[in-house]
């Protein structure tokens, strides 16, 4: 099965290390299982947790064992970091605190883990000619013109209030005492970073900016599978009302839209953006969305009602 993936010319893929950062997490642990599964890849895998990747780590006897390993640490103060780069021929960096409800609560350590935790991960690549795959995320380009827009102006309805466009599209961010923007803010900073250290000094760069991934071993339900005080993301929120029979919490009642993108689907893409290296460009930038398939919170969870056959009394 390792051997049945082609590159973007339908050439074998050549074996190469990987130098995963956050390996341990939800993109990390699916991302892991596809390299093992379908590439000759090796991977380093860094993170603090193992727990989701454990499956590909024991026993030693499978198929893919001398191909993974997993390096218990924190990028924030490990001096083997470096090291492990240095022996990759690609890091690709999924480190972060991306969880919204943290943003409010824990805006310092959103801009430490987004930002300040990124930078030596940066460094340590652009001084050793190391191509780096780094995830950014979707909030980095900020609010939308229609949100500005009085709630009964009929220009909401036009879509176009609604696009960004990359090259043109104003960059609009709260106000700094709106601390949920502590993230988003984060992430462009380091953005901007990566693109610098490439028009600079000639890193080799993907930036990925991902719209809301879900999947298994995505997020927590408070209480059973994570800290009874957290908050998830709106999956597991969602899950967690209904089995506590809760009423469900309705972001802008239900009328806030989201785009939703399978793991697996997003993975793939991912997998291209790896084998795709020979790009002739020192930068690429992917964007994983669907914008034709967005829907809003409340429709959302109509149609979970209608497949789990749970009643109105929620």
């Amino acid at each position: 099965m390792a051997s049945s993936r082609v590159d973007l010319d339908g050439n074998p893929i050549k074996p190469i290390t990987i130098c995963m950062i956050g390996a341990g997490g939800f993109i990390g642990s699916h991302l892991c299982e596809k390299l093992m599964s379908e590439t000759p890849h090796s991977v380093l895998a860094l993170d603090v947790y193992n727990d989701k990747i454990k499956h590909l780590l024991e026993p030693h006897t499978l198929p893919w064992a001398s191909r993974i390993q997993f390096h218990r640490l924190n990028i924030k103060h490990d001096s083997r970091l470096e090291g492990l780069i240095k022996m990759s021929d690609l890091t690709i960096n999924l480190a972060a605190i991306c969880t919204p409800a943290d943003y409010n609560t824990r805006p310092l350590d959103t801009i430490y883990s987004n930002f300040i935790d990124a930078l030596p991960v940066v460094k340590y690549c652009s001084e050793n000619n190391k191509r780096l795959i780094h995830f950014s995320t979707c909030e980095v380009y900020g609010k939308t013109i229609g949100s500005f827009l009085p709630k009964d102006s009929p220009l909401r309805q036009d879509p176009a209030y609604y696009v960004l466009k990359e090259d043109e599209s104003p960059c609009i961010f709260g106000s700094i005492e709106k601390q949920r923007w502590s993230y988003a803010c984060a992430k462009q900073l380091i953005e901007r970073l990566v693109y610098a250290e490439g028009a600079e000094n000639g890193l080799e760069f993907t930036i990925v900016r991902p719209f809301n991934w879900i999947g298994p071993r995505m997020d927590f339900i408070p209480g059973i599978d994570g800290p009874s005080e957290g908050v998830p993301r709106v999956l597991a929120c969602f899950s967690n009302n209904l089995l506590r029979g809760e009423p469900l919490k309705l972001v802008d009642g239900g009328q806030s839209q989201r785009t939703f993108v399978y793991i697996k689907d997003a993975i793939e893409a991912v997998l291209l953006m790896i084998v795709g290296s020979h790009i002739q460009s020192f930068y690429a930038t992917l964007y994983i969305l669907s914008s034709d398939c967005r829907i809003s919170s409340l429709n959302y969870y109509s149609c979970w009602m209608v497949q789990l056959n749970v009643n109105d009394n929620f």
